[in-house]
């Protein structure tokens, strides 16, 4: 297999053409029902994005390619699956492994379109759920609708990693950077494992440890930060290789949802909810996770007065050290994420939680791209939020277990903050963008 992969890689590093034709086929035989489950495109996906990196292919077409790549096959899984029906069991590798087919119709019918959202950042289940999709003949406007989205998330948290690690080699990365980036990273692994860990063993204490680890990283983090001078410059020069005019508007768009006056008016619907809905523990961390994050974010910002990055036309007046947007940013998915996973099987609470994640990590990339902060600075604001977070959900569990919301609830919950954030985010827009320019 080893063999196998090598050579897909050097025959794609032979010309942009060819990489780019193995990054589109690559992304489609991972989504192909059955194929996916063999085929590691996972290894093979980050090769080639790391090639790409380092060849004259831009990311966006990198991006586009493996967005129509994955949708491809997503659309012939589910008409595999719409024209089998139930024949579907009869096929190979569904016939001595019929438990993939049972857990995947089972995720589907319990979170229905959102478990092809879920579902597609589990190995096992991308391949195969858009083939139970059609075999439940589900429609085929709302599948497509959904897979549009879902492979386009699943295109950059799968290649955008692979293809900076290129660009960075390709830049020839400054003496120190790599012990700087390890030395980041290690802290960052340390904290995920240690919370992944104690959640999927089911600990009680599991809110505790990811308390304690997440202190550590930012402890030492604030220590540091004036040292890790190598670490933030490179990687501010190498977001900026990925300047496009879309990503521009994308980017502010998206730094947009971490303003404090978006924060403030979701964080206040959210609490009044939840006030309405009588869920008086989950409103009690709610309200303490959001309001002392942002308390102490502000303390800290003044504590150590950190200049921010001056390169905009007309650059932002408050301290750079943490980074506000994130930190407001992960703590407000943060509490989305663990409401949402109360009462689920160890498994799903991490998949919930990882799922909640990416809004607030793309909040935070926003910072760096847009030159408003030093990457360290959004590390130590995503930090402050899951320590805070973590402390509250532990005092507010102290006694009994917080329960989970209803499913009326949420179907109440989440369309009025997407209204609420898309009128927001629509507001000035124009202005917005004038603000981050260079």
């Amino acid at each position: 297999m080893n063999d196998f992969l090598q050579t897909i890689l050097l025959w794609s590093s032979s010309s942009p053409y060819w990489l780019g034709s193995a990054i589109f086929i690559t992304a489609f035989l991972e989504c192909l029902a059955l194929v996916g489950i063999v085929l590691p495109g996972v290894v093979l996906m980050f090769g080639l994005a790391v090639i790409a990196g380092g060849s004259s292919l831009e990311l966006t077409t990198v991006l586009l390619l493996a967005w129509l790549g994955g949708l491809c096959g997503d659309f012939i899984s589910y008409a595999l699956g719409y024209r089998l029906k139930n024949k579907v069991p009869q096929l190979p590798l569904l016939r001595s492994h019929r438990h993939w087919l049972i857990n995947a119709e089972l995720h589907f019918q319990r979170y229905g379109v959102l478990s092809l959202l879920l579902g597609r950042f589990i190995g096992p289940l991308r391949p195969i759920l858009p083939l139970v999709a059609g075999m439940l003949a589900m429609p085929f406007i709302r599948f497509a609708a959904v897979s549009v989205f879902a492979a386009a998330g699943w295109a950059i948290a799968y290649l955008m990693p692979g293809w900076m690690v290129g660009a960075a080699f390709e830049l020839h990365s400054p003496p120190g950077f790599w012990l700087q980036a390890s030395w980041v990273a290690a802290c960052l692994a340390l904290c995920a494992a240690f919370s992944i860990f104690g959640c999927l063993r089911g600990w009680r204490t599991s809110s505790l440890v990811s308390a304690a680890v997440s202190s550590l990283a930012l402890f030492a983090l604030m220590l540091s930060w004036q040292h890790l001078s190598i670490f933030d410059l490179y990687l501010h020069e190498l977001s900026q290789l990925l300047r496009t005019s879309w990503l521009d508007h994308s980017m502010v768009l998206i730094t947009r949802l971490g303003d404090f006056s978006t924060q403030l008016v979701v964080s206040v619907i959210l609490c009044a909810l939840l006030l309405l809905f009588r869920q008086f523990q989950a409103l009690i961390f709610a309200s303490s996770t959001l309001l002392i994050t942002a308390v102490s974010n502000w303390l800290f910002k003044h504590f150590f007065e950190r200049a921010r990055p001056s390169l905009l036309l007309e650059p932002l007046q408050s301290f750079s050290f943490p980074s506000g947007h994130s930190a407001s940013g992960f703590a407000f998915f943060l509490v989305l994420g663990v409401l949402a996973s109360r009462q689920q099987p160890q498994r799903w609470r991490v998949l919930w939680l990882l799922i909640a994640l990416v809004p607030a990590a793309c909040i935070a990339l926003s910072r760096v791209y847009l030159t408003a902060h030093w990457p360290t600075d959004i590390l130590a604001g995503a930090l402050l939020a899951s320590v805070i977070c973590s402390i509250s959900l532990m005092l507010v569990q102290t006694t009994q277990p917080m329960p989970a919301l209803r499913k009326q609830h949420w179907q109440l919950i989440i369309p009025l903050l997407l209204l609420t954030l898309t009128a927001l985010l629509s507001w000035n827009f124009a202005e917005a963008l004038q603000m981050y320019a260079h």
